[in-house]
C-alpha cells in the first residue's frame, strides 16, 4: 500500500523589507512521505523569501520535471524555477533552458554542494542565485514543526527574524557563488 501524503498549514504573517513585501499568508503544504521535514521547511521558507504574484508549490518530489515551487506568468509559462536543496548541475542546466530565473536555497552543506557544481556545464551558470539557508534556524523550526504552525517571518538584509509562539528565532541567508 503506498504511502499518501501529509497536510500541513502554515499561517504566515511576512515582512520582508528587503523586498517590500508585506503579506498574510496562509499556506496547505502537501510534505510527500519521502520528503525530510528540514526540506518541507526550506521549501515553506522559499516560498516566503520568493513571493510573487504567480507563485506556486508543484508537484516536485512526485514529479521530477517539475521544480520544488515555480512562479508562472499568466500565460502559465515559468518566470522563475525555484529549487531546494542539492540539485545536480544537470538539473539546473535544464532549469536555466526551461525559465529566465533559475533559484537555489540549500538547508544542507553549502560547500560541499558549490564543490559539487564546480566546473559542470550549466546554462547560465552566472545567472544562477544560490543561496543557503542557516541550518541552526532550519533545524529550529524543523523542531517546532507540527501540522498546523502559525509564525511571523521578518527580512531585513537578508536576515531572517522567525516569531513562533513566544520564541524569536533569527538566521540569515547567504549568497553563494559558483568558483
Amino acid at each position: 500500500m503506498a504511502l499518501t501524503a501529509t497536510m500541513y498549514n502554515f499561517d504566515i504573517e511576512l515582512a520582508d523589507a528587503d523586498r517590500r513585501v508585506y503579506e498574510s499568508l496562509a499556506l496547505r503544504v502537501a510534505r510527500h512521505p519521502s520528503e525530510s521535514a528540514e526540506y518541507l521547511v526550506t521549501r515553506v521558507l522559499a516560498y516566503v523569501l520568493e513571493f510573487a504574484e504567480g507563485i506556486e508549490f508543484s508537484r516536485g518530489v512526485s514529479d521530477p520535471e517539475e521544480p520544488a515551487l515555480a512562479v508562472r506568468d499568466l500565460t502559465g509559462a515559468i518566470t522563475t524555477w525555484i529549487e531546494i536543496g542539492t540539485p545536480d548541475a544537470a538539473r539546473l542546466h535544464k532549469a536555466s533552458k526551461a525559465a529566465a530565473r533559475v533559484v537555489v536555497y540549500t538547508h544542507k552543506d553549502p560547500d560541499q554542494f558549490l564543490r559539487r557544481l564546480a566546473g559542470e556545464r550549466i546554462h547560465r551558470a552566472a545567472a544562477l542565485d544560490l543561496y543557503a539557508i542557516d541550518r541552526g534556524l532550519i533545524a529550529a523550526l524543523t523542531a517546532r514543526l507540527e501540522r498546523r504552525v502559525a509564525f511571523s517571518l521578518s527580512v531585513t538584509d537578508r536576515e531572517l527574524y522567525v516569531s513562533i509562539g513566544t520564541d524569536t528565532l533569527t538566521g540569515t541567508v547567504t549568497r553563494l557563488q559558483l568558483a
